[in-house]
């Protein structure tokens, strides 16, 4: 959960958001690198007095300044696309959860087990109760047992929405008419909040997420007590 003053990523709770900070923080150095190479060329450039009235060419400094950048591309580019496939890939999810997007309200279906459908809106900020979040808190919380490899099904029923957990490192649209598909593994026990993250008509702001973790056994007994 993003809290005041946080200006770096949040906590990761699923190993892809890991590697989203890892692949973050590797960008992130080989960026102020660039920055200081710049900086001091450029200090240097304005304040030597060197003058060559004769240079008319530099293919070696051409050539150089040719491969660096493409190296420094290479870099970037392979741990890139690395994350890209790890993002896409699913294996053997144990459950899957089908969410929906409403103007403005989202509503959920666990197609493994019969009947466990429910819609879930924002409830009104109460200031008395401490375990109340503003704008995040919902009266139906999507349950989720950790260590184990879930599918999200994701679509929507009226304009485009987008289903965003920052702290699990997923963001995938929900158009209508489309069924678009994404995972989740959730390493520890905890509430994770998250929002619509498209732009979908005047109360965007008012449909959050909020996922809580278990263990698989107490998700065993919140499924037959829900049936």
């Amino acid at each position: 959960m993003a809290t005041w003053s946080n200006f770096n990523l949040q906590n990761s709770a699923s190993p892809l958001m890991e590697q989203i900070i890892f692949f973050h923080d590797h960008t992130l150095i080989i960026l102020i690198m660039i920055t200081i190479l710049i900086s001091y060329l450029m200090i240097n450039l304005f304040f030597n007095k060197y003058i060559n009235r004769f240079l008319l060419e530099g293919q070696m400094i051409e050539l150089i300044w040719t491969i660096i950048p493409t190296i420094t591309l290479i870099f970037i580019a392979l741990p890139s696309l690395r994350l890209l496939y790890l993002l896409d890939e699913l294996n053997n999810p144990l459950i899957t959860l089908k969410s929906i997007g409403h103007q403005w309200y989202w509503s959920y279906e666990y197609s493994d087990f019969n009947n466990v459908e429910f819609d879930s809106y924002m409830i009104q900020y109460d200031k008395s109760n401490l375990n109340n979040f503003r704008l995040l808190d919902v009266d139906n919380r999507i349950i989720l047992p950790m260590n184990n490899q879930i599918r999200i099904m994701v679509t929507a029923a009226d304009v485009i929405h987008s289903w965003t957990i920052p702290s699990l490192g997923v963001k995938i649209d929900a158009n209508p008419g489309r069924l678009n598909q994404t995972n989740l593994f959730i390493n520890r026990p905890g509430i994770f909040f998250g929002q619509c993250s498209e732009i979908c008509g005047a109360n965007h702001s008012f449909m959050p997420i909020l996922i809580e973790s278990i263990s698989i056994k107490n998700f065993i007994n919140w499924i037959n007590n829900y049936s």
